[in-house]
């Protein structure tokens, strides 16, 4: 669900987690029925009365044009009126759900599914191979390590930071020669960090905790300290006020934050929204990134070796993407977008590192590409049509072999120290669970390490990729997933799922919760649209800024596909989305909402003319623009915007918008604001669908949330859908 942050080593907390999923689903069958039968638990309209929302009154003026804002008190999440309004909220959204006769049978399934030994791929420090493990249903994952062929042992567990499970590990970076680490923890879901150093060989916490840490890697020099990032502490709520000044700092050891070192993003007149560093392996170079969006990134570099050396720009303009892949003394490879819409890998010395020197290593190709290394090797993870080929390249960019994949999906891993002859990684697809595989990068030979223990059995399902036109022409590819036999007459329960921005690609994979619905009966469709990464930074930019209505009719032509390959209907389609993919549900309800039965928008970006003004939001422009920047900019957010595009008189699809009241990437006022908007128009029309709002507390935009509010939301949700959809019962 995350709008991302495109800097090198911001977002490993969402990497490590991403690749621990081993996810399951039992092998129990079940189904859902609509056949009438008076001995079935009756599916029946229930009416809602909504919460008393106040209006007020006001008007904000751009480039002549007034725009009410009557839900504006909303966005002031400190207040007591907005708190009894969330509480009033919930009360009213577990009263319908409590009507869903067959709710607790899906919370039990889901429970069922996710309550097998999950295990991640092993990464190797110091002494020892540590990887991250959840014994069935605990709420975050532990983090064990292993020395040699002795047993196992707990290294963090972060189930012990508190008794409900919402304090979690979201990442840990160790020294060079695994003797310390620090890793960041979150409270609520919050992206704000605090960070502890611990010592490797006692798991003794050694300094006092780092406060006030946010959108950070950790990057060690040595083991004399750490680099990482975080703005300063906002004036008003933590949750919601504008953070815009991104800076980097060294944490020497043994010293108070307060006496940290400002390396970088000071500068009153040049500010960076995103910030970020990382030491080469060997300690001798600096390499720091400075960004003002989620998309280019200028990029630094200073000789840790010679005292108070100058940062020397390596890329002085944000008109590309471009990192460190590896290091070997003064020469430096990089993979860049520059020149290069797919990605390519250059090589160049880092006493002379402007792009006019680069050399190609990796040239770019007709598929996107990203890598990583491990063992001197490079691998090559392309992209194509949005499945995984993988290529293995030796350092000075000779082809080296394809590795095999199982079947068409997506794998992920391939990193590792120099010194390894052993790497790891992990396949799956929609139906496939993942399997964690042991590659020789001299050989090439790969061997099982470690399958999922899930009981699902994959045979029974079947998962396939079409290729559908969009209102301009384009051809979009989709995956639908769903039990085989599929009687195509319209009347499956299908959820399409889209996201559609930020050069984020939706590749195939295999999750638990998804399985759920699969088994329940349910068709899953994911569909690749423009603004994803899926063919390249061109793909992207099609779907940005004047272009996003793009994102829109590609989601809105999936649906038609669906309907018109009698796949399902409009009275069996839901239409599910997170974060900029919550801003995409959103759109396509209000454009089409007779085109979709129930509507799913999570954690959704809904103010289009406000999202700016919150947080570090302003750093979303490069996708959405900002309607400040002018007219016709303000009038075409203004045409699509969600909270400022419902209508009276309108038939909405029934809609639960989710998201949670720690969300301080995209602030839950976006939702409140659109729930109200949606139910002051619903609550005039009679038997209208119902617009509820379900508000987790104590939860954030996504990350680290625990297991247990998982298996709740996705009860609630997939009760919610199917009841909507006059669903009778489920096996």
């Amino acid at each position: 669900m995350n709008i991302s942050v495109n800097i090198k080593k911001m977002a490993l907390s969402s990497a490590v987690f991403l690749a621990l999923s081993l996810a399951g689903c039992s092998q129990e069958s079940s189904s859902v029925s609509t056949e009438n039968n008076a001995e079935k638990s009756v599916v029946t309209a229930v009416q809602v009365s909504y919460p008393e929302t106040k209006k007020g009154d006001v008007v904000d003026e751009y480039f002549g044009t007034q725009v009410a804002d009557p839900y504006r008190w909303l966005e002031d999440d400190m207040s007591a009126e907005t708190a009894d309004w969330v509480k009033a909220q919930n009360q009213t959204t577990q009263a319908y759900l409590n009507n869903i006769p067959y709710r607790d049978k899906i919370k039990s399934r889901l429970s069922a599914l996710l309550n097998y030994e999950k295990v991640g791929m092993p990464f190797i420090e110091g002494d020892y191979s540590y990887f991250y493990k959840n014994d069935g249903l605990q709420n975050q994952y532990v983090l064990y390590r292993q020395k040699g062929e002795a047993e196992p042992e707990v290294f963090i567990d972060p189930n012990t930071f508190s008794e409900d499970g919402t304090v979690s590990l979201s990442s840990i970076e160790f020294s060079q020669d695994g003797s310390l680490a620090v890793y960041l923890i979150s409270e609520g879901g919050s992206d704000w960090r605090k960070a502890r150093v611990i010592d490797t060989k006692t798991k003794e916490i050694i300094e006092t905790e780092l406060v006030d840490i946010k959108f950070s890697g950790l990057s060690w020099l040595g083991n004399e300290g750490f680099y990482y990032s975080s703005y300063d502490k906002p004036k008003g709520s933590e949750l919601s006020a504008k953070t815009d000044q991104h800076k980097l700092y060294f944490h020497k050891l043994g010293t108070p934050q307060s006496e940290d070192n400002l390396v970088f993003g000071g500068a009153v007149e040049e500010k960076h929204r995103y910030v970020g560093g990382e030491v080469t392996s060997d300690g001798k170079y600096l390499l720091v990134y400075g960004a003002v969006s989620t998309s280019g990134n200028r990029l630094f570099i200073k000789d840790l070796s010679q005292a108070n050396s100058a940062l020397v720009a390596v890329v002085n303009d944000t008109d590309s993407d471009t990192e460190l892949l590896n290091s070997n003394g003064d020469e430096l490879l990089f993979v860049t977008n520059r020149n290069a819409p797919n990605k390519r890998v250059v090589k160049v010395n880092a006493l002379s590192p402007s792009p006019e020197n680069w050399l190609d290593v990796i040239p770019e190709t007709d598929n996107v590409l990203s890598v990583s290394t491990g063992g001197k090797y490079i691998f090559a993870k392309y992209m194509k049509d949005a499945t995984s080929f993988i290529q293995q390249y030796d350092l000075a960019g000779k082809h080296v072999r394809d590795i095999a994949l199982p079947e068409v999906g997506t794998a992920q891993g391939f990193e590792g120290k120099k010194s390894q002859n052993d790497i790891y990684y992990s396949f799956s697809n929609q139906k496939t669970p993942s399997t964690i595989f042991s590659l020789n990068v001299e050989t090439g030979a790969s061997s099982v390490h470690l399958k999922s223990k899930v009981k699902f059995d994959s045979d029974k399902f079947e998962s396939k990729q079409v290729f559908y036109t969009s209102k301009d022409g384009t051809k979009v590819p989709m995956i639908i997933t769903h039990k085989k036999g599929l009687v195509l007459d319209g009347s499956n329960p299908t959820i399409l799922y889209g996201y559609g921005g930020f050069n984020i690609s939706l590749q195939p994979k295999f999750s638990s919760t998804r399985a759920a619905w699969l088994e329940l009966g349910g068709v899953y469709a994911v569909a690749n649209l423009r603004g994803g990464g899926e063919y390249g930074k061109k793909w992207h930019n099609a779907g940005t800024q004047l272009k996003k209505q793009n994102v829109f009719d590609d989601f809105i032509a999936a649906a038609e596909y669906l309907i018109s390959e009698k796949i399902t209907s409009s009275e069996k389609l839901a239409v599910m989305g997170g974060s900029n993919g919550g801003l995409l549900v959103g759109a396509v309800m209000t454009q089409r909402p007779e085109l979709f039965k129930v509507a799913l928008p999570a954690v959704g970006v809904l103010d289009m003319l406000r999202y700016h003004t919150f947080t570090s939001g302003a750093g979303w422009a490069y996708d959405y623009g900002k309607s400040d920047d002018n007219a016709e900019m303000f009038n075409y957010l203004l045409g699509y915007s969600p909270v400022h595009n419902v209508k009276s008189a309108t038939h909405y699809p029934a809609t639960m918008v989710t998201t949670g009241d720690h969300d301080d990437r995209v602030v839950p006022a976006h939702s409140f604001k659109f729930a109200a908007e949606l139910q002051a128009k619903q609550a005039k029309q009679a038997g209208a669908n119902p617009t509820l709002i379900r508000i987790e507390t104590d939860a954030g935009h996504g990350a680290g949330t625990p297991v247990s509010k998982t298996i709740d939301q996705y009860a609630d949700i997939y009760g919610f859908t199917l009841f909507n959809m006059g669903i009778k019962e489920i096996k």
